[in-house]
């Protein structure tokens, strides 16, 4: 991007030109004894509370209430004798009156001077015009920060979209719908917090810096510590810390955190993002299905005062049973056979091979499955379903099922073809969960970059005894883009990860 072009998808703008103008007015107003950039005011009133107060008032009322309100320049309106300015906080608008003979010739002049874009704080009565225009008719207005460039089009927005995402700041000023989304987002963290506040969970932090990449099949970020002159990894899951806290007694945790992997960016792929995960002891992964729908509901109502969103064009209720279906019978279904990870991996290679499906030569039979499921089945997947019974190889962390010692006790749950959430019951036994890692050890030995290592502190930590406990993990950002309806997690994040820009 060339920093002496316009941001805005309007006329070209000489942001240079335009710089310089607006410094030549800091500097006029300086000369007059003015502070272009106030230390602070003091507000009485939020534009939404005086909303909410006055927002029935009748046309050509005027009020005896005195408010004192501020926000950013969205439009200015010069009539003579009448100066009509537009501002908007954090979550609302309203006009600000400006009338000569009220705050005086000199004042007038000054207000009338000040740019779009500019903070500023007024003074005066609630009122509303004979149009039934909820106001502020002010005796002062004050300049609280001047801006030196010019604000991107009201209605076209910032030029390009990777410019929204790089300067969310501008975008944030122009775009409603991306001021909504953000507004989703909090509301959903607040959501799961009170939920599982309700459930007796307890909200812990644990470290970002591991010794062991863990948790989760992902390439990590790596790093190195001066001090103690020793690598150490970005972590990629919440897992296995959290569960250390269930073997020290704490029962219920759970903990919302930004974790990082070393992947690709695509519309679903951040390299790092928002993961919410809980642990709880003598649940199993029943239980923890039950749990994941329970905070997804409870999102939705909290977020949208619904439970009933868009999905694909089709109005889905969220508050609805969601089914449980196998993976193995999903891959199966698409490939007009049974699938098993007892076969041998050259029956299950030769399925892969027939219908187009990548392997690779490290790969098991479980593992050759998921991607026949990833290729052929989990595109299918629009309405919320959670899919189970996980092959073992896949799934280092989680027990296995009860029935079947090919599968595990774990569950994805998919929507809009994407996982929105990860859960078993969780592997307690320190002798399996040893060979395990010792799998995953000789998996990343062969080539596999996500596997993981033999975490011998978690182990230790196993010995003491894990009770049998139920985890969930569930990204929130793509959470977030199901309730907003957003297509991409660019939009969820604020900053998202993007290349470097090149400043010309």
């Amino acid at each position: 991007m060339n920093d002496d072009t316009t941001q805005n998808a309007a006329p070209a703008v000489n942001l240079a030109a335009f710089r310089e103008r607006r410094l030549d007015e800091i500097a006029a107003l300086k000369a007059r004894g003015i502070n272009p950039y106030p230390y602070r005011f003091d507000r009485s009133h939020t534009l939404g509370e005086i909303r909410a107060a006055h927002g029935s008032l009748a046309a050509g009322t005027e009020t005896t209430e005195l408010v004192a309100v501020c926000g950013r320049i969205m439009l200015k309106r010069d009539q003579g004798k009448l100066i009509f300015i537009t501002v908007r906080d954090r979550n609302d608008e309203i006009q600000l009156f400006v009338s000569k003979s009220v705050v005086g010739d000199e004042a007038f002049d000054l207000i009338n001077s000040f740019d779009m874009g500019d903070w500023v704080g007024g003074r005066g009565v609630v009122m509303t015009t004979r149009k039934g225009e909820l106001s502020v008719k002010v005796s002062e207005v004050q300049l609280l920060a001047k801006t030196l460039r010019p604000m991107p089009d009201k209605w076209h927005g910032l030029a390009d979209v990777d410019t929204r995402f790089r300067q969310r700041y501008a975008d944030l000023i122009v775009n409603a719908d991306a001021r909504r989304t953000f507004e989703i987002r909090h509301a959903v963290i607040a959501s799961i917090r009170k939920t599982y506040g309700e459930r007796g969970y307890v909200e812990v932090e644990t470290p970002v810096l591991h010794v062991e990449a863990g948790g989760a099949h992902a390439r990590p970020f790596l790093t190195h510590h001066n001090a103690l002159d020793m690598p150490l990894y970005l972590r990629i899951a919440l897992e296995l810390h959290l569960k250390r806290l269930i073997v020290g007694g704490m029962e219920r945790v759970f903990e919302i955190g930004r974790v990082f992997r070393n992947e690709g960016v695509s519309t679903r792929h951040n390299p790092e993002f928002t993961m919410l995960e809980s642990y709880q002891a003598f649940a199993d992964y029943t239980d923890i299905m039950d749990l994941t729908q329970a905070v997804i509901v409870n999102a939705a109502r909290d977020a949208l005062g619904t439970t009933t969103i868009d999905i694909a064009g089709t109005a889905c209720d969220l508050s609805k049973p969601w089914p449980r279906k196998r993976m193995v019978d999903l891959a199966g279904a698409k490939v007009g056979r049974e699938l098993h990870p007892s076969q041998s991996v050259a029956d299950v290679r030769k399925v892969a091979d027939d219908n187009g499906v990548k392997w690779e030569k490290h790969w098991g039979s479980g593992r050759i499955i998921e991607a026949i499921f990833a290729e052929k089945a989990e595109q299918e997947l629009l309405m919320p379903t959670f899919v189970t019974g996980h092959p073992v190889e896949i799934s280092p962390l989680a027990r296995v099922d009860r029935n079947d010692p090919h599968l595990t006790e774990r569950f994805e749950l998919f929507v809009q073809a994407r996982e929105l959430a990860n859960g078993f019951s969780e592997l307690n036994d320190p002798v399996e969960q040893r060979g395990r890692f010792e799998a995953e050890q000789r998996a990343k030995e062969a080539g596999d970059v996500t596997a993981g290592t033999v975490d011998e502190d978690y182990l230790r930590a196993l010995e003491f005894g894990l009770p049998p406990t139920g985890g969930l993990g569930i990204g929130l950002d793509r959470l977030t883009m199901l309730l907003a309806g957003v297509s991409t997690i660019r939009e969820v994040i604020l900053f998202p990860t993007l290349r470097p820009e090149v400043m010309e």
